[in-house]
């Protein structure tokens, strides 16, 4: 496991580095390949010159020193050229890979590979003349294979990025549920906890007074594991009525609102106990906690007020969450649904990732942010299921 960490930390890295190299020597060579054409060029300017000063030359023997003269140019040009007569036999080659001992097999294999490159000239009478590609076009083979490495390297890079960030995310995730699954497991456990030393500091306190409370924990602790339970897995397909959701969710949190320095008030405005949507209610009601809680949390330490609002809008079933808080600072926004995200101090980040997870993904639904003149509105949607 620590192997592969290492391997997926460094491999970003390398592959930096692998496509830094190729990129220099990309550059690099075609520096050098253009060097090389503008030096053919300024050659094959001047040989071109001298051949037509040659062939308009009055002087009986200038012409065949002007063609000479071009055969001397081309064997310096490094062009592979091979010559044969008119029955097919070879009479001269030059700028040719073979050694002076290349059998005539060899040889005739050579000459079919200039054909393949440019088309022979034939001369009716004299001969064929084949030949090949000027030594720059080689090079560009070896550019064009250098800047294809360059591109090579950059997808893998984007690919491996990818894999990291999705990895990464993953990463982010599974800790932030650990976080959550340790806070939504210590609340009822540090209430258990909190009965079990007063039992022992009043052993004779009647049972009937602590059934309601005891209840209560593990019924909490119950849905906790049925919450947990329902993760990786598809869920549920029955009529929801979010107006009773809506209304548990209220019940749970409004006793544990601070009351006296900064107090919260929870508002809820519900039609009765739907509209209902078609879902697993564990989950939905999962989903609508996490919401409230983060409007809970954003008004710590200042007050204020949140208003809980179920409707029915059209085909949707919609709860909205309003709170007068400090809002969400712009340059988070774009992030805010992403697990890990957070502008809390000790925040874990996952409320708002697990709600949009649990609306969009299972529920078909959306999960939607809206700054407002003062605080901040989310708004849940789900598709309207059977009336109740």
């Amino acid at each position: 496991m620590a192997r592969k960490d290492v391997l997926r930390r460094a491999g970003p890295g390398a592959l930096v580095g692998l496509a830094l190299v190729f990129g220099a020597l990309s550059v690099g060579y075609a520096w050098v390949v253009a060097g090389h054409l503008r030096d053919d060029a300024r050659e094959t300017s001047r040989l071109m010159g001298r051949v037509f000063a040659g062939l308009n030359d009055p002087h009986p023997d200038a012409a065949a020193e002007a063609l000479l003269d071009l055969a001397t140019q081309v064997r310096a040009l490094g062009v592979p050229i091979a010559v044969t007569d008119t029955a097919g036999r070879i009479t001269a080659m030059d700028n040719t890979p073979l050694g002076p001992n290349a059998g005539e097999a060899r040889l005739r294999e050579w000459i079919a590979a200039l054909d393949r490159v440019n088309e022979p000239l034939v001369q009716p009478g004299v001969g064929t003349i084949h030949y090949g590609a000027l030594p720059a076009a080689r090079r560009f083979t070896i550019l064009a294979v250098l800047q294809g490495a360059v591109l090579v390297s950059l997808v893998l890079l984007a690919w491996w990025a990818f894999r990291w960030r999705v990895a990464a995310a993953r990463d982010r995730l599974w800790v932030a549920m650990a976080r959550e699954s340790a806070h939504q497991l210590g609340t009822p456990l540090m209430s258990l906890t909190g009965w079990i030393a007063y039992l022992r500091e009043n052993p004779e306190t009647p049972a009937r007074e602590l059934i309601d409370h005891l209840r209560a924990d593990a019924e909490r602790l119950e849905r906790v594991a049925k919450r947990f339970e329902r993760i990786g897995r598809p869920a549920r397909r029955e009529p929801v009525a979010l107006g009773a959701v809506a209304e548990r969710v209220v019940a749970y949190f409004r006793p544990r609102l601070p009351t006296l320095a900064s107090p919260v008030r929870l508002e809820l405005a519900a039609p009765g106990p739907g509209p209902a949507a078609l879902g697993d209610p564990v989950l939905v009601e999962w989903a609508l906690e996490a919401v409230v809680k983060n409007a809970i949390d954003a008004l710590s330490g200042r007050g204020g007020r949140i208003d809980v609002v179920v409707e029915a809008h059209g085909s949707l079933a919609r709860v909205r969450v309003r709170d007068d808080g400090p809002g969400i600072p712009p340059e988070v926004r774009s992030q805010l649904f992403e697990p890990g995200v957070t502008t809390k101090k000790g925040g874990w980040g996952i409320g708002l990732a697990l709600a949009r997870r649990i609306v969009e993904q299972q529920h078909g639904g959306r999960v939607a942010y809206h700054p407002t003149a003062a605080g901040t509105e989310f708004v849940l949607e789900f598709p309207l299921g059977a009336a109740l």
